[in-house]
């Protein structure tokens, strides 16, 4: 009994939201292939200019402590992807409580792996163009993973690849999340202003003293999130890293726990009915009421927002993101110009070489140090086809390209290198996975299972 306890137990809170996770990823991916797609054809349409045109138009908002004076596509990156990087947050925070990086030993073996996923790529990309000057501001630029287009391959790839080896590609990608967020705040954040810092600190405070009482409406933190971005965007440290603030306060344990629900269910049932009898009806209501509370408050506020945010961020608010920042004029010159650009060979390396070469090296370095070990089912060949889906790097990619470079030749080039690269490395990856790689059953015969 106490098996199959802990067997739903790990259905109920991993296995599920994981597998919800990785549908909602997987089908938004091909949106934001669509949008991408969209956004290339229109900047290489006879209607280019209304494209560039309308993502340059300046936005100006004044609200009184707080001045906005940018252009709608900053906006977009500044303001709409704080909500994406509040749900990465949120995934790195389940993972750290709940999931595979809870512990040492299971976090050792996709954060070694996503480390060396971002050191050797970032150091193809320096042997290139170094770190000085417009050019090395791109360092950065290949260190990130598409958890959304990775995932996509992967399904493609179907019941071959093992299940473990869709949790391990998962975790590797939040880890490497997790790195991109920490270069975007150190990196790639402006001159810091204390004021704004100061009073973004006090708006923490505010948070966790809210928390404290257990306040679970959501306006109240709205609110608190809104002028904490506000404080944050004035600060000089990128906008976004107020998304990742906001979900690392975000409770992960429930008001009720999931023992006491039935019996609080019970009371509320018995005086539903029993004010129903009465026909008290204000009083029925209330106790139906209460019972959408204790429903609500059963589960955690993070799961709530995962579950409530997920679908916007990988429909309508990633997609608008590629529609802004994907589209390049591919010209004979601009594709020449890039062909025989540092910047596009450091990007497309870093992403098609130095990815499955940093991943694979140090994930063996974990294995071989007795820090971790390979899941169940995944084999060495596995762990190279995760190092090649961990090269298709578009969104964050895209992201950092916007914040490392001022010159419009460098981000050309830096996003032409990231499409032909994400193309490359999700072709590679694909292939070798589905022809190369042992397949689910034979990986599972090599582990003794």
């Amino acid at each position: 009994m106490r098996l199959n306890g802990r067997r739903k137990f790990v259905q109920r809170n991993f296995v599920r939201p994981v597998m919800h996770f990785m549908r909602t990823e997987t089908a938004g991916g091909i949106v934001i292939v669509a949008a991408a797609i969209i956004a290339l054809v229109w900047a290489n349409s006879p209607w280019q200019d209304t494209y560039f045109d309308i993502w340059r138009s300046t936005v100006e908002l004044n609200l009184g402590i707080v001045t906005i004076d940018d252009t709608l596509g900053h906006l977009v990156n500044d303001g709409l992807m704080v909500v994406f990087f509040f749900v990465v947050g949120l995934e790195i925070k389940r993972e750290l409580v709940h999931g595979e990086l809870a512990t040492a030993r299971r976090a050792a073996l996709p954060v070694m792996a996503a480390a060396g996923g971002m050191v050797v790529p970032a150091a193809i990309y320096i042997l290139f163009n170094g770190m000085i000057g417009e050019a090395g501001r791109g360092w950065g630029v290949p260190v990130a993973t598409d958890i959304a287009f990775a995932l996509g391959v992967l399904a493609l790839v179907g019941k071959r690849v093992p299940f473990g080896l869709k949790i391990f590609l998962l975790t590797v990608a939040i880890a490497d999340d997790l790195g991109g967020i920490l270069v975007i705040a150190i990196f790639y954040s402006e001159s810091i202003s204390l004021m704004p810092l100061g009073w973004a600190a006090l708006v923490v405070l505010g948070i966790l003293f809210v928390r404290g009482y257990d306040v679970r409406t959501y306006n109240i933190y709205l609110l608190l999130g809104a002028v904490l971005w506000l404080f944050i965007y004035e600060s000089g440290i990128h906008a976004t890293i107020a998304g990742v603030i906001l979900a690392l306060l975000t409770p992960a344990t429930s008001l009720y726990s999931r023992h006491s629900f039935e019996g609080h269910a019970e009371r509320l049932i018995t005086r539903f009915r029993q004010a129903e009898e009465r026909g008290n009806t204000e009083d029925a209501e209330s106790a139906l009421r209460l019972m959408e509370a204790l429903s609500r408050e059963t589960g955690s506020p993070l799961d709530r927002l995962m579950h409530m945010l997920l679908p916007w961020v990988s429909y309508a608010i990633v997609p608008l993101f590629a529609l802004a920042n994907a589209g390049v004029v591919i010209s004979g010159g601009s594709v020449g110009d890039a062909a025989g650009s540092p910047v596009t060979f450091g990007i497309i390396l870093g992403l098609v070489l130095g990815k499955p070469l940093g991943i694979f090296l140090f994930a063996l370095l974990a294995v071989r140090l007795g820090f971790a070990s390979l899941p169940v089912g995944v084999t060495w060949g596995h762990v190279i086809g995760v190092g090649l889906l961990g090269g298709v790097g578009f969104t964050v990619a895209l992201f950092i390209t916007e914040l490392a470079f001022t010159d419009e030749h460098y981000m050309s080039e830096a996003k032409i290198g990231i499409l032909a690269a994400s193309i490359l490395a999700g072709a590679i990856g694909y292939i070798y996975l589905r022809f190369i790689a042992p397949a689910g059953d034979e990986a599972d015969a090599h582990n003794g299972r």
